[in-house]
Parts: C-alpha cells; sequence; structure tokens
C-alpha cells in the first residue's frame, strides 16, 4: 500500500467530524471518498495531509508513519495535495504557478514543465496568460500541473469538479486516469459521487464522519442501498 490509514479521528478544536476511519489505495490506484454534505470528507482529506491535527489513529505511507510531520515533509516524501479553493496563484502567469510549484526541485524543473504541458496542452497555449483570466475549468487544471511539477507519487484532490461544466468535470477525470496511468496513486473527494466512482480501483462512502461502505468503485456504484441511499437511485 502507498497509503494506509488506520482507524483515524479527526476535526476542529474538540469537536470531532470524522471518527475511527480507514482509507488505503496502492500505486496507480485512484481512490474517491463520496458521500452527503457533512460527512467529514474534506476533514479526512486535510488530516491525511497533515493540515489538521489527529485525534486518534495512523497515517502510513509506502510503509513510514507520517501521522505527525507537517504537510511541508509530506510534500517531500511524495504527497501533493489540491484544495478545492485558493490553489493557485491569481497574479501571476499560468508558466509562473508552475515555476512556483516546482520550488522543492533543485534540477528538472523545465523538463517537469514541458511534461505537464503534453498532459494538460491548453495550459501551454495560455502560458503568458496572467492565471485569474482562466476559465474554471483551465484553473482547475492549473491547480492539478501546479501540484505535479513536485513530482509526486501521491495526488490529493478536493473536489476537483466543483465549479466546473458536466463537459469539463469529464475531461478532468480523464486527466486524472492520465495521471494514475503514469503511476501516481490518487485520492480524491467528489460530490458528484457517481463519475467519481466510475473511475475509482476503491471507494470510501462517509456518512456522518464514519465508513458507511468500503469497495472497489463498480461494487459500490451496483450496490442497491449505497445507490438508493446515496447516489439518488
Amino acid at each position: 500500500m502507498i497509503l494506509n490509514v488506520s482507524k483515524i479521528s479527526c476535526g476542529y478544536e474538540n469537536t470531532k467530524i470524522v471518527e475511527n476511519c480507514d482509507f488505503y489505495l496502492k500505486k496507480g490506484q485512484i481512490a474517491s471518498i463520496v458521500g452527503p454534505n457533512g460527512a467529514g470528507k474534506s476533514t479526512a482529506m486535510k488530516a491525511i495531509f497533515g493540515l489538521l491535527p489527529l485525534f486518534e489513529g495512523k497515517v502510513y505511507f509506502n510503509n513510514e508513519d507520517i501521522s505527525y510531520i507537517k504537510p511541508q515533509d509530506r510534500v517531500l516524501k511524495g504527497m501533493s495535495f489540491v484544495p478545492q479553493t485558493n490553489n493557485i496563484f491569481h497574479s501571476m502567469t499560468v508558466e509562473e504557478n508552475l515555476e512556483m510549484g516546482g520550488f522543492i526541485r533543485k534540477t528538472g524543473v523545465k523538463e517537469t514543465i514541458q511534461q505537464v504541458y503534453k498532459l494538460f496542452p491548453i495550459l501551454l497555449e495560455k502560458k503568458n496568460q496572467i492565471a485569474e483570466n482562466l476559465s474554471g475549468g483551465q484553473r482547475q487544471q492549473l491547480a492539478f500541473a501546479r501540484a505535479l511539477m513536485t513530482n509526486p507519487t501521491f495526488l490529493m484532490l478536493d473536489e476537483p469538479s466543483a465549479g466546473v461544466s458536466p463537459i469539463i468535470m469529464d475531461e478532468l477525470f480523464k486527466k486524472i486516469l492520465e495521471i494514475s496511468k503514469k503511476g501516481v496513486s490518487v485520492l480524491m473527494v467528489e460530490q458528484n459521487a457517481k463519475q467519481a466512482l466510475k473511475i475509482s480501483d476503491i471507494g470510501f462512502v462517509l456518512s456522518q464522519g464514519k465508513n458507511k461502505f468500503i469497495d472497489s468503485g463498480k461494487n459500490l456504484l451496483s450496490n442497491p442501498v449505497v445507490r438508493e441511499s446515496f447516489l439518488g437511485g
């Protein structure tokens, strides 16, 4: 397992939002955390990346206990996180955003920029444009690309399709598949549960901060209880 999150509980101050939850995936897999609003999905994601402290449980990355190290140290170990908002530098150009994404790199930044341009051709076309002037879908692609500048082995996405059209959402999910085929493991929190589970090797359904179901994306989509209770039938 590249990621093994065991029995974590977390939240804000003294309020427990997520309780006794497990999450895990292997190299190159896509996993989705889905569930209703307020289920604790983004809270769990932030705790896995170290943005929130754990009340209980452990986070293992490549079999190493990283439960209590800082987010920047997790980046150095190969993790990268794309938050739902504030995920790009609005006043900088596309290429400047990518250069900032490679801040921990001592070499190979220019080469990696060319690689992400191949993955996201629209960014090459817009490389000199101020990021604030991009469309919503282009901004999300830039956020993905900037996260890839650290050469992560594990990419975390918080609501990647938020605020984009269905057509752009389909395109973003295709990019997620492309990224995973390059050997990068992807864990995403996603409100569009059906679409997320379609491309996921494994899915975690949260309800009231607890693991309600854990199964393959395919099995969750065909589970009548999951469909009725969490996927709108």
